[in-house]
């Protein structure tokens, strides 16, 4: 009997220990799946065009490359890696010592982001390298990520730190630490666009495809590697507005009908028209043999395919029968008793509703509590909520200003444009006629106003400014100084006589007040100085560095590293130049 409990005891051991091992390679292979992107906070380096030529300049403004490359391109900014292309040979790499680096490959490339907007544009820590008619991966310091076993190499769309990478005429993904995400074994492979503020598009899966007789067909793997549905449908397409990052919902069809999945499994069969998600109420709008109707996120039918239209706006659900009035349905299929011609639309949290009435072909707005008292009557031709108990309205005329809650006037209605500062509650609006840029703060007491205005958002503060005044406003919607702003420059602008200068902190002018406009100092430590609409630059001590030479086009404030200015290119990357 003892032998017996031995044998038992230790066939549960070898259970557990194996449950065990289990799980941990599991995590450990999901964990070999994360990797991370590096933050870049100091940009050491930068592209530089001297006439028609490219250098690299570091951000003493010395130059560490001279400008003779017909191509340049810094990966990582912190870092001296520079991929410089002749006019008359291939690329090569080269250190902050005009160093050839990674001579051992016949070709070392930089990795393009691809759908991503920043001004760092390339893969940060990795590079591309080519040998024998192959690519892999090396790091920084040129230690191999992976061997050369692939065709191609490319930025896979939307997802920094993951490769697409083509092997024997198939594709699959790979990270930035080489390892295999999605296997080699599709002809199609994207990112099904899931997103979220606090991981970007890290924990979006991916729709495969296959190429068959018939076509094209679809399958899904998600961001841990498995596969949730096969490649057999015609169009996969992930409802990305649920945001779920444990559980994925699919419309997906098959011989042109649709299906919901969530995960890997179907809860409504493949026999729809159409199916729409509508992310206000967390439903879905169905359609079948031309007849609409409703289902949940779990594929329970609220409201049968037996409509021939449903329209949702806000809160309710517009069911038009074949014959009859339209019904007015809550999210639960509950008929509502109010008039159809009327929407709602809950905001804060259902604080507040914003009444849309539609009546003799016009369209109305008001706004009601959470108890339905109508606060603001339907006299508006738009309401758009503010913050706190502010919204801004619409007159007849088409003029804007702000109303609270009792439907007072706190801004009159008298602006052709209204709208928030996202940064603080501030309010700007725009007289477009006269061109007037009026700031007010949020007890709607009016801080600024300027003609010809641009608004520019430095850390925590607001700059308002033309060719002859600047306004500086923190968050409090207090107007401060550019010493309160730029705490670390030493000279700071200064205008007399309607000229500008610059002045130290403690108001003693270091550079005369003889141009038309200027900067403040940026963090390398330059301004720029504008006279007769050209413009140059000064040093942080007030030493011309270039004079007033160069026609730029804008109406912006240029930016100097020495005697060049930056300039960004339509997909966010900078660089410096003097043309």
């Amino acid at each position: 009997m003892k032998k017996k409990n031995v044998v038992i005891i230790v066939i549960l051991l070898a259970i557990i220990i194996g449950i065990s091992v289990f799980f941990i390679m599991q995590n450990s292979k999901v964990a070999g799946r994360d990797y991370n992107i590096e933050k870049v906070e100091n940009f050491n380096y930068f592209v530089v065009q001297d006439g028609d030529n490219y250098g690299v300049m570091d951000k003493e403004a010395k130059i560490v490359i001279e400008p003779k490359y017909q191509n340049i391109v810094i990966p990582n900014p912190s870092k001296p890696i520079f991929i410089c292309t002749p006019s008359d040979s291939k690329s090569k790499v080269l250190n902050e010592k005009n160093e050839e680096l990674f001579t051992n490959y016949e070709e070392v490339g930089s990795i393009k982001l691809k759908n991503l907007a920043s001004s760092l544009v390339y893969e940060k820590s990795v590079l591309k390298y080519k040998k024998e008619e192959k690519y892999g991966l090396i790091d920084f310091n040129g230690k191999e990520i992976t061997k050369p076993i692939y065709g191609s190499i490319d930025a896979l769309e939307y997802k920094e730190g993951e490769l697409i990478v083509e092997k024997d005429g198939k594709y699959g993904v790979i990270n930035i630490k080489g390892v295999t995400l999605v296997e080699p074994q599709y002809e199609i492979i994207k990112v099904d666009g899931y997103y979220t503020e606090e991981n970007g598009y890290k924990k979006a899966g991916y729709i495969v495809g296959i190429k068959t007789e018939e076509g094209y067909r679809y399958g899904y793997v998600d961001v841990n590697g498995n596969t949730l549905l096969e490649t057999e449908f015609n169009e996969i397409l992930r409802v990305s507005n649920i945001k779920d990052d444990n559980n994925i919902y699919f419309i997906a069809s098959k011989n042109g009908q649709y299906g919901l999945y969530k995960n890997s499994s179907s809860i409504l069969n493949t026999e729809y028209q159409s199916i729409e998600y509508n992310q206000t109420n967390n439903i879905f709008v169905i359609e079948k043999s031309r007849r609409f109707g409703i289902t949940d996120t779990n594929g329970k039918i609220i409201v049968g395919t037996n409509y021939a239209q449903i329209d949702i706006t806000g809160k309710y659900i517009y069911a038009k029968p074949k014959q009859g009035e339209t019904e007015v349905l809550d999210a639960t299929g509950k008929k509502v008793e109010i008039p159809a011609n009327i929407s709602k639309i809950a905001i804060q949290d259902g604080k507040y509703s914003i009444v849309i009435t539609n009546e003799n072909q016009k369209t109305t707005y008001g706004v009601e509590d959470k108890n339905g008292k109508v606060i603001i009557p339907s006299q508006y031709t738009y309401i758009e909520y503010l913050f706190d108990d502010y919204f801004i309205a619409c007159d007849s005329n088409g003029l804007l200003g702000v109303v609270d809650e009792k439907n007072d006037k706190k801004i009159d209605l008298k602006y052709n444009s209204v709208q928030g500062i996202k940064s603080a509650k501030l309010i700007q609006t725009v007289l477009t006629q006269e061109n007037i840029t009026t700031i007010y703060n949020n007890k709607f007491e009016k801080v600024c106003e300027l003609k010809s205005a641009t608004i520019q958002q430095i850390d925590d503060f607001i700059k308002i400014y033309n060719n002859n005044e600047v306004y500086y406003i923190n968050n409090a919607g207090k107007n401060v100084t550019s010493q309160e702003v730029y705490r670390n420059n030493k000279l700071y602008a200064k205008q007399e006589n309607g000229k500008w200068g610059f002045a130290d902190k403690s108001g003693n002018i270091i550079v005369k007040c003889e141009y038309d406009k200027v900067t403040e100092l940026n963090k390398y430590g330059y301004a720029g100085i504008c006279k007769n609409g050209k413009w140059g630059s000064i040093d942080a001590e007030g030493k011309v560095i270039q004079e007033p030479t160069y026609e730029i086009k804008g109406n912006f404030e240029p930016s100097f590293l020495g005697k060049y200015y930056q300039v960004t290119f339509g997909f966010g990357e900078i660089y410096f130049t003097n043309k």
